[in-house]
C-alpha cells in the first residue's frame, strides 16, 4: 500500500522537528533506564551480620527479639540466630540482617566460626551487651568479650593489607563524624551522595582513641537501665557512681571506636533509637539524632562524637573518687544478705529440749523448804525437841533462813544465790543483836514475857 501523503499546513512541524522529538524520546528512555540501573545497583545489600556478646541474664536475647518485633522468651544454648527486617521506605526495598547471639559461657566461643568468617568480617557489627542492674560486672564483661572477639579475628588470618584497609575505614568514619542534620526520616542517607562536596577538616585521633581497632564497627548497649532507681534506693548509689560508670565505659568505647547507648526493654526506652542507629551503621541510612548525655538512664553517644575532653566533664562531679581509680574498687558487689533467723528454721526437737532441761535441773541443788528443814531434826531424835531448854543454841535447823547454804560458784546462778544468802544472813544478825543470844521462836517469846512481867 502506497504511503498516504499528507498536506502540510502552514506552521506544521517539518522533518527536523520530528528528529528533535525522537532525540528527546531517546533521552527520556535513557534517563529511565539509567534510573532503573541505579536503583538496582543501590539495593540494600544482603549478608550483613550482627554479632552479640554478653553475660547470661544480661538481656541480650530479649533485646534483639524486641528489635525484631517479637516476644522471644525462650533462651537457647551455644549460638542463637535471629534476624532483623530492614526496610528502605524511600526506595521500597527490604532485606534481612542476620543476628548471631553467643552464649554467655566461654565454653561456646568456638561457635563464632559459624557466624563470621574472613570473607564476612567486613560486613559485621559487634554489639557488647552489659547489664546495668549489676553494674559491678560491666567492665569485666566488656574486657572479656572484647578479648574473645579479638582472638577470633586473629584466628581468621586475614591478609595484613586487607586488615589495614578495614582499620583505616574505621578511622576515617570516626574522624569524619559530623553532627546530624534534620532530614526526612524515611529517606536513607547515602554517603556517596555527599562525595562531591568539599571534604570536612579531619582532626587527628586522641591518644587513647582506636588503640584497639578491630576493623569493624562496635556498639556497646547497656540494658536494664530502669534498675538505676533500684540501685539508688537499695544500694545508696549517687550521681557520682553513675558518672563514674559512664566515664569508664566511654573511655573503653574510645579504644574500640564504639558507640554507646543505654536502653530499657521494660520501659521501651531508646529501642527505636538503637534500631535506627544499627541501620545507619550497617546500611548508611540517614540518622538525625545527636548525642544525648543529660539523662543518666538514656545516654546515647554515637561513634566519633566523644573524646577525652568531653569525658572529663563527668570528673568535675567526683568528690570521693578519682577518675583513674580502679572500677571494682568503687563499684563493688553488695554483700549477700543472709537470713537472720536461721536457727529458728531448724528447731530442736521438743523431747530433746526437755531432756536437756531435766538434766540441768538434776545437777542443781534442791531448794530446802520449811517442812524439809524441820523434819530432819525431828526424825533424828525420834521426838520433838523441847522448846524452853536454855542451853539449846539460838540458831538451829528449825529456821528456814539458816538453812540457806552457800552456793557452789561453779554452778549457774551461784552469784545470785550468794547475794540472797548474804542478804538474809545480815538481816538475821541484826535481829539477834549479838552472837550466842537466843534466836529461836520460843526464845523471843520468853524475853517478851519477862519484859511484860517487869512492868507489872
Amino acid at each position: 500500500m502506497a504511503p498516504v501523503l499528507e498536506k502540510r499546513l502552514p506552521g506544521a512541524a517539518g522533518p527536523s522537528d520530528n528528529n528533535n522529538e525522537d532525540e528527546e524520546g531517546q533521552n527520556l528512555w535513557s534517563s529511565i533506564l539509567s534510573e532503573v540501573s541505579t536503583r538496582s545497583s543501590s539495593k540494600l545489600p544482603s549478608g550483613k551480620n550482627i554479632l552479640v556478646f554478653g553475660e547470661d541474664g544480661s538481656g541480650k536475647t530479649t533485646l534483639m527479639a524486641k528489635l525484631q518485633g517479637s516476644d522471644y522468651n525462650k533462651r537457647g544454648r551455644g549460638l542463637e540466630y535471629l534476624y532483623l527486617n530492614v526496610h528502605d521506605e524511600y526506595r521500597d526495598d527490604l532485606t534481612r540482617c542476620n543476628v548471631w547471639i553467643l552464649d554467655g559461657d566461654l565454653y561456646h566461643k568456638g561457635l563464632l566460626k559459624f557466624a563470621v568468617s574472613a570473607q564476612s568480617l567486613r560486613d559485621c557489627l559487634a554489639v557488647f551487651v552489659v547489664d546495668m542492674s549489676r553494674p559491678w560486672t560491666i567492665m569485666e564483661s566488656l574486657q572479656k568479650w572484647a578479648s574473645v572477639l579479638r582472638d577470633h579475628v586473629d584466628k581468621l588470618k586475614i591478609p595484613p593489607e586487607e586488615m589495614r584497609e578495614m582499620e583505616q575505614t574505621m578511622v576515617k568514619a570516626f574522624q569524619e563524624y559530623a553532627e546530624p542534620e534534620d532530614a526526612t526520616p524515611s529517606s536513607p542517607q547515602r554517603r556517596a551522595a555527599a562525595a562531591g562536596e568539599d571534604e570536612a577538616v579531619v582532626l587527628p585521633l586522641g591518644e587513647n582513641t582506636l588503640t584497639r581497632n578491630l576493623g569493624i564497627p562496635v556498639l556497646i548497649v547497656c540494658t536494664k537501665c530502669d534498675a538505676i532507681t533500684v540501685l539508688e534506693k537499695e544500694h545508696d548509689y549517687r550521681e557520682e557512681h553513675f558518672d563514674f560508670i559512664q566515664s569508664h565505659i566511654r573511655r573503653f568505647s574510645l579504644q574500640y571506636g564504639a558507640g554507646l547507648i543505654y536502653t530499657s526493654v521494660k520501659e521501651e526506652k531508646n529501642l527505636d533509637l538503637l534500631y535506627k542507629y544499627i541501620a545507619h551503621k550497617m546500611y548508611d541510612f540517614q540518622f538525625t539524632t545527636p548525642a544525648l548525655v543529660v539523662e543518666k538512664d538514656a545516654v546515647f553517644i554515637p561513634s566519633g562524637w566523644d573524646n577525652e575532653k568531653k569525658i572529663s566533664i563527668l570528673h568535675e562531679n567526683f568528690t570521693t573518687v578519682r577518675p583513674e581509680d580502679p572500677f571494682e574498687d568503687f563499684i563493688t558487689k553488695p554483700p549477700v544478705r543472709k537470713l537472720v533467723h536461721d536457727k529458728e528454721i531448724n528447731a530442736e526437737d521438743e523431747q530433746v529440749f526437755l531432756m536437756k532441761q531435766q538434766s540441768l535441773l538434776a545437777k542443781q541443788p534442791a531448794t530446802p523448804t520449811r517442812g524439809s528443814t524441820e523434819s530432819p531434826g525431828r526424825t533424828a531424835s525420834g521426838s520433838p525437841r523441847p522448846a524452853g531448854r536454855a542451853s539449846q543454841p539460838s540458831v538451829t535447823g528449825g529456821s528456814p533462813i539458816t538453812a540457806v547454804k552457800k552456793p557452789d560458784p561453779n554452778m549457774k546462778g551461784a552469784a545470785n544465790e550468794g547475794v540472797l544468802a548474804n542478804f538474809f544472813n545480815s538481816l538475821l544478825s541484826k535481829k539477834t543483836g549479838s552472837p550466842g543470844s537466843p534466836g529461836s521462836g520460843t526464845g523471843v517469846q520468853g524475853s517478851v514475857k519477862k519484859t511484860e512481867a517487869g512492868f507489872d
